[in-house]
């Protein structure tokens, strides 16, 4: 039986991998960081089959104590402060996890065990000002917030570990991905979560930002498969994952609301406090690497995974009214 470390396993990402992993056979353990409130609902349904320590990327003693301790094969760098707009707010904090966090894990693996492998979560953030259309493994980074520069020196302290240190390591720079499991200050589930309470009378309008922004969104759940996947290469490579579509943030609202026969424009309203102060406008993946490299392909479309969500939220509400 493999074991795989997963930081970040309370987390959207965490919590379908670990699935997936479990499915696989695999011993999981879940690094948590100590806190007064308990967040494990995303992993409530599993939490009987992993194993879960605490342990914080700021801290580098925990992360050498539980790679002593469980030695595992596998180690998949989730953790992050990974809402854009906070990072604007919090840089410092930004940087200290989602940048400097990925070293100490690096660091840890090296001093314990190097021949673990070692899996980074990079993001289509790092195009950000995009100097090229559709994005690869090849375009240039020009990240536009601090989010997006921390997961820039993420992905590149992988890289130099990779090289300097001899360390499987890989980073997957994957592209926007959704789920029933987003978290609320996320826009694809904030207009989910807000169509169902509209279409339920619990609220009459929902603002938003640039609704011309686009994205390319595909569903979480496969998208820890392809993780999962570039750790079994014979040799390490970076990845992009992405459905290779783009779609405008008022095309997700025209859906979300659809679906529920309501009519988006009734409700969604322009609120100049969610604009970012550089607004990354258009992301769209070229994930054909990944198609030739792993044979991994999206499974749930675009419409596919808006209508997973939005039926999601509606039953979540319509059970909270019970």
């Amino acid at each position: 039986m493999p074991t795989a470390l997963i930081t970040g396993i309370t987390g959207q990402d965490g919590s379908y991998l670990a699935e997936f992993l479990l499915a696989k056979g695999y011993k999981v353990v879940g690094m948590v960081r100590r806190s007064s409130t308990v967040t494990f609902d995303r992993i409530e349904h599993i939490q009987d089959d992993i194993v879960l320590e605490q342990g914080d990327l700021h801290d580098h003693s925990s992360l050498v104590k539980v790679m002593e301790e469980h030695q595992p094969e596998e180690v998949y760098n989730l953790a992050a402060q990974s809402f854009v707009p906070t990072s604007w707010n919090q840089p410092m904090l930004t940087g200290e996890v989602t940048a400097l966090g990925v070293t100490r894990v690096l660091e840890a693996i090296r001093q314990v065990n190097s021949k673990a492998r070692f899996y980074q979560a990079s993001s289509s953030e790092m195009f950000g000002r995009v100097q090229e259309t559709p994005q690869s493994e090849k375009t240039p980074f020009y990240p536009r917030s601090p989010y997006g520069v921390a997961k820039v020196y993420g992905h590149w302290i992988t890289v130099n570990y990779r090289e300097s240190h001899d360390i499987y390591a890989v980073s997957g720079i994957l592209f926007n991905h959704e789920s029933p499991r987003r978290g609320l200050e996320f826009v694809t589930r904030k207009v989910t979560y807000n169509a169902a309470r509209i279409k339920l009378g619990l609220a009459d309008t929902l603002p938003l930002g640039n609704l011309e922004s686009q994205r390319d969104w595909g569903f979480a759940g496969d998208y820890v498969k392809a993780m999962w996947m570039m750790l079994q290469q014979d040799e390490p490579d970076d990845f992009v994952i992405g459905t290779g579509e783009t779609h405008y943030v008022r095309e997700f609202c025209e859906l979300a609301f659809g679906h529920l026969d309501l009519d988006y424009k009734d409700y969604v309203t322009l609120d100049e406090r969610f604009y970012r102060p550089a607004e990354v406008d258009l992301l769209i993946s070229d994930p054909s690497k990944a198609s030739a490299k792993l044979q991994w392909e999206p499974e749930v479309d675009f419409k596919g995974l808006i209508k997973m969500m939005v039926e999601s939220d509606l039953e979540r509400l319509q059970d909270e009214r019970r």
